[in-house]
């Protein structure tokens, strides 16, 4: 990984081996947290540009440990409010919905089989640090976390286009207070039927003016903060 914010939050997370910065600059600060047996290199720009996957590195780079769990585990916490990302390809649009879904307070995020993995360098710099704050959940099959988070006692949701379900009516008829997993398909191509059907309901988020739809990033965030705004009413899952 790359950049302070998310090497701040590896180190945090304790998963960082090692560290490489850009000897022309000070990084005391952001390297005070580092354990005793995180390596610390000190390079030249140069060094680190070969090492950086961006095209201007900002003056540091990390490596760490994988820290996905089972699903299993994930599930153990009981997590009020999870995501599956269903056949994402675009590691910036994985990276900003993960982003998107710790901000709300998911607690868990899915990487299926057939998913961007979470580890890509594009996805690891859009999740700004999130990913390290999140269960992560890496390969399986979607309709196998959807099955497993519905026998958990979570309300699965779909976010579809053309859902029969409208957001708005949902939240208004306190429909989304409960544990809930809302599960997110490729913008182009959506969700496959196999993953929406395995669903509770397919929602749809309401358009009031004359755009066709959200993109991905955009529709993740509204559903996730109506489910949050839902959660966080007094009484709701006290």
């Amino acid at each position: 990984m790359e950049g302070p914010q998310a090497v701040r939050e590896a180190l945090a997370a304790g998963v960082v081996t090692e560290v490489f910065v850009d000897q022309a600059r000070d990084h005391a600060e952001l390297l005070a947290g580092a354990a005793a047996d995180v390596r610390i290199s000190a390079v030249t720009e140069q060094g680190l540009a070969a090492l950086a996957e961006t095209v201007t590195p900002q003056g540091v780079v990390a490596i760490a440990r994988h820290a996905h769990v089972p699903l299993e585990a994930a599930l153990a916490g009981r997590p009020a409010l999870a995501v599956v990302l269903a056949g994402i390809a675009d590691p910036g649009n994985a990276g900003t919905v993960l982003r998107t879904a710790d901000a709300a307070g998911a607690s868990v995020v899915v990487f299926p089989d057939g998913t961007v993995d979470p580890y890509n360098g594009k996805c690891v710099r859009a999740s700004a640090g999130s990913l390290f704050h999140v269960a992560i959940v890496r390969g399986g099959t979607a309709e196998g976390a959807v099955a497993a988070l519905r026998a958990d006692g979570c309300t699965v949701l779909a976010a579809d286009g053309h859902g029969e379900r409208d957001l708005d009516a949902l939240l208004d008829a306190g429909e989304l207070a409960g544990r809930t997993a809302w599960v997110f398909g490729a913008e182009a191509h959506g969700l496959p039927t196999s993953v929406a059907g395995a669903a509770d309901a397919r929602v749809r988020v309401p358009m009031h003016g004359r755009a066709e739809s959200l993109n991905l990033a955009a529709a993740a965030a509204v559903c996730l903060y109506a489910s949050a705004r839902a959660q966080r009413r007094p009484g709701v899952l006290s």
